[in-house]
């Protein structure tokens, strides 16, 4: 790691629209310490033709946090085995890119099937385990993450887990659950402000939270939240601090546990992503600066 402590990462959904090369020389230009890369990114500059020792030489001098994401981590039967396929393939990359930990996410992704559910009951989108008890949500996702957490294990990869506050596993205390019935120490989590919002958790949680399970933190800002199902792409298209979440109340709480790792700015604002990216993380890096190193 860094001789420094408080690592400020770009996060590729900041210039969602660019190359890897672009996002590095973002990253370079603004000063951030890190990157916390999209796999898609990854992907596409092997794609293009470049070698995987290509992809190693040119991330070798970049410090990468981690990389997103595996999606839907709750899938079983033929879907379990293209999960635990995608999974493999997620090290691989991690490892190529020299990053120490993978992001893996409950689902279902897609907030559709969870609207469905509510609805009808049922729903045509990959719908994971909505509709079944609470005790097999739990004990079907920790089995899956204990197998993933193996898997990561043969390539030296932490797992971060990220619940998706519209999935039934979604709070803090889901999230501790599932790690403790996976027994496995190579998961940890990764505090998003945004997800942990609208899923009912406060800065008080996160205070009392063990800096040993915190592998990053998402720095992100809502909309007002009146309740019922969370709709990630209204509720995050704004701005990094012109939202509602009181940011450095937040990142206070994330302190108070002694955390010092890295933190990244994921952003979701479809205007800021369409403009000179350069800029957006301009003011973003500053925006951290003054929230995380005051």
């Amino acid at each position: 790691m860094h001789p420094h402590k408080n690592l400020l990462a770009l996060h590729s959904t900041v210039a969602k629209y660019s190359t890897l090369a672009i996002d590095l020389d973002i990253a370079d230009a603004v000063g951030f310490d890190a990157v916390e890369m999209y796999s898609g990114k990854l992907e596409a500059y092997l794609q293009a033709g470049y070698s995987e020792s290509e992809l190693r030489e040119r991330l070798e001098n970049v410090e990468v946090t981690g990389i997103g994401y595996l999606r839907d981590i709750e899938r079983q039967g033929l879907e379990r085995e293209q999960m635990l396929k995608e999974a493999e393939r997620l090290f691989q990359l991690a490892n190529l890119a020299g990053a120490k930990g993978v992001q893996v996410l409950t689902g279902p992704i897609n907030v559709q099937a969870v609207i469905d559910f509510q609805q009808r009951g049922r729903s045509d989108h990959y719908a994971g385990l909505l509709g079944r008890s609470q005790a097999d949500q739990y004990a079907l996702t920790a089995d899956n993450l204990a197998a993933l957490a193996d898997l990561a294990g043969e390539y030296e990869v932490v797992l971060y887990l990220e619940a998706l506050s519209w999935t039934p596993l979604n709070s803090l205390d889901h999230q501790l659950q599932l790690i403790d019935r996976a027994k496995r120490d190579n998961i940890k989590l990764v505090v998003d402000y945004w997800h942990y919002f609208t899923s009912g958790v406060t800065p008080q949680d996160v205070a009392r939270m063990s800096k040993d399970l915190i592998y990053g933190v998402h720095i992100c800002d809502s909309l007002p939240f009146a309740g019922g199902i969370p709709n990630e792409e209204i509720l995050r298209d704004i701005p990094t601090g012109q939202g509602v979440l009181d940011l450095q109340e937040w990142t206070n709480a994330v302190k108070a546990t002694g955390y010092e790792g890295w933190w990244s700015c994921e952003l979701f604002c479809k205007k800021q992503q369409q403009q000179n990216s350069y800029e957006v993380a301009r003011d973003l890096k500053a925006l951290m600066s003054k929230l995380v190193l005051g």
